[in-house]
Parts: structure tokens; C-alpha cells; sequence
């Protein structure tokens, strides 16, 4: 009799995990293109398919194990045409152009609809680089809030699965706790790790840049339907930098410029324990009356 095998993986680990898919030159043309398949995760289900942020990371993924990558990320972009289905999917990756220091990405997520076809589900670009040392400064400063360890972690209860990957700790601006139609101002500020705890890399960091609630409902607390059209996550530190903040908290700070006419912005930042800016990224976001 077989034994039923049970991955130990980390949950963000086995969503993360892409499978290389042979196809010919003549089918996608270009040498450099990759092809892998990935499958979505119960785990990291929202309201209307799979956590965004996810999604981008899986995206990213298939740059960081694409093998002519040059470098690390500094920026990478998605938009996101559609929610995913339950089940698999088909990732691209392609540098479209290549230079001494840095390297220019396509990406697309696809999946096959019920009549055979292939819809696409997601764009994104990317551009990784070889950084070298030089002066560097932030002019960005990390707020000073309590300790993670002295805030209380927010109640998940009832709310969708993939909010319970995440231990998130609010400071400020917490959901309103009526939807009243009163408005506030768009902050928030959070302590915020995977759970279970792992060690933070460049795709972790992308699906942090995404777990603050919409900030049309902190503005106006009302319970109005969203959903992000396209983000951009700026890395501000490399492989090492991440590595050594390890397990640690990062503290976000998320707040909106402008609701206007069904969209609104969002701009954020997260820093490490130790005050390091990691990234800041930006999205607009879709909003329903």
C-alpha cells in the first residue's frame, strides 16, 4: 500500500512552487520565453479567487528561477486583468531586454477557460540589476509605534482564508469598527510577518506590500466592493538585507491621495525592525458605489 505523502512546506512555499513546461520554439517563439505551471492555494483565497499579492509573488517567482536572470528586483509591476479560477495555471517569463547592469521583463499569468482557450489573467514587468555599493541614504522615516509584541494581533475570525496566513498588528487606523458612512482620514499603520513565521525574500515582501485592507472602506466606512487594477512594489534592499531580517516583523504604513470616480491610489512603505526601508509600492484600485 502507498503512502500518502504531506508536504512540511511552508503554505506561502507550496503556492510559490512552479513547474518548468516544456513547449516548442514554434509555440512561443522566442528562445528566452519560460514556460511554468503553478496551481492556486486554499490557503491564500480571498472573496473572488486568490490574494492578489500572492498572485504577483507567484508572477515573480518565475523571474527569480528564470535562468538568465541578471541580479535582483528593483521593480516590478502587475496588473491584474482578471481573478483567477480554482486550479492551474500557466506562468511566462521573458527578459526583453538585457544590459551590462540591468534587465528589462515580461511576464503573464494564463489559464485555460472551459472551451480550451487561454485567457489572459495577468501582466506584469519586471527589472532586476546588478547593484553595486555606492552612497546611499532614506529619506523616509519609520514612525515611531509600540512594539509588535506589546500590540494585540487582529482578530481573523470570519474573514477570508488568506487574511490567517498573515500575524498583523495594527497601530493606527484599524477597520472602521461601524460602517456608518462616518469618514476618516485613508491611514493605516501595521506590524505584519507570515504565519507561520518565515524567513522574508523578495516574493514575501511583494504579498506583504499588498495585505492592507482597502482604504475606501478606512476613508468612508462603507463595505463597498473593490478589487486592484494594477501595483508596483520598489525594492530599496537586496538579497541580504532580507535575509537578514529573517522571521522579524515589518512595519507597514499604507495611505490613499485620491478617490476619484471609481479608482483610488494607494501609496505604502515597510520597514524592518531595525528601521531599514525594504520597499514601497503604489497600486490603483477599482472601487463600486
Amino acid at each position: 500500500m502507498s503512502k500518502t505523502t504531506v508536504s512540511t512546506a511552508h503554505p506561502f512555499d507550496q503556492a510559490l512552487a512552479l513547474m518548468p513546461v516544456a513547449v516548442t520554439a514554434q509555440e512561443h517563439g522566442r528562445e528566452a520565453t519560460r514556460h511554468w505551471q503553478g496551481h492556486t492555494h486554499a490557503a491564500y483565497w480571498n472573496m473572488v479567487g486568490p490574494f492578489g499579492g500572492l498572485t504577483a509573488a507567484q508572477a515573480l517567482q518565475a523571474v527569480l528561477q528564470h535562468p538568465e536572470r541578471l541580479g535582483e528586483p528593483v521593480s516590478f509591476t502587475v496588473n491584474f486583468a482578471a481573478a483567477l479560477a480554482e486550479g492551474s495555471f500557466r506562468v511566462e517569463a521573458r527578459p526583453v531586454r538585457t544590459n551590462r547592469s540591468t534587465q528589462h521583463w515580461t511576464v503573464a499569468i494564463l489559464q485555460t477557460d472551459d472551451a480550451g482557450l487561454d485567457s489572459v489573467m495577468l501582466t506584469a514587468t519586471a527589472v532586476t540589476a546588478k547593484r553595486r555599493g555606492t552612497w546611499s541614504a532614506a529619506d523616509a522615516v519609520m514612525p515611531e509605534v509600540p512594539a509588535p509584541e506589546t500590540i494585540a494581533r487582529a482578530s481573523s475570525a470570519r474573514r477570508v482564508a488568506w487574511v490567517q496566513r498573515y500575524d498583523l498588528r495594527p497601530c493606527a487606523g484599524e477597520l472602521p469598527a461601524a460602517w456608518d458612512d462616518a469618514e476618516a482620514d485613508s491611514l493605516t499603520q501595521l506590524w505584519m510577518r507570515d504565519d507561520p513565521p518565515r524567513p522574508l525574500d523578495f516574493c514575501s515582501l511583494t504579498a506583504l506590500a499588498d495585505v492592507f485592507y482597502p482604504r475606501v472602506w478606512r476613508r468612508r466606512a462603507r463595505m463597498t466592493p473593490v478589487g486592484t487594477v494594477s501595483m508596483t512594489v520598489y525594492f530599496h534592499a537586496g538579497a541580504a538585507e532580507l535575509a537578514a531580517t529573517g522571521e522579524g516583523y515589518l512595519l507597514g504604513q499604507a495611505r490613499a491621495q485620491s478617490f476619484f470616480n471609481g479608482f483610488f491610489d494607494q501609496s505604502a512603505e515597510l520597514w524592518n525592525q531595525a528601521g531599514q526601508l525594504l520597499a514601497t509600492s503604489h497600486q490603483i484600485v477599482y472601487f463600486k458605489e
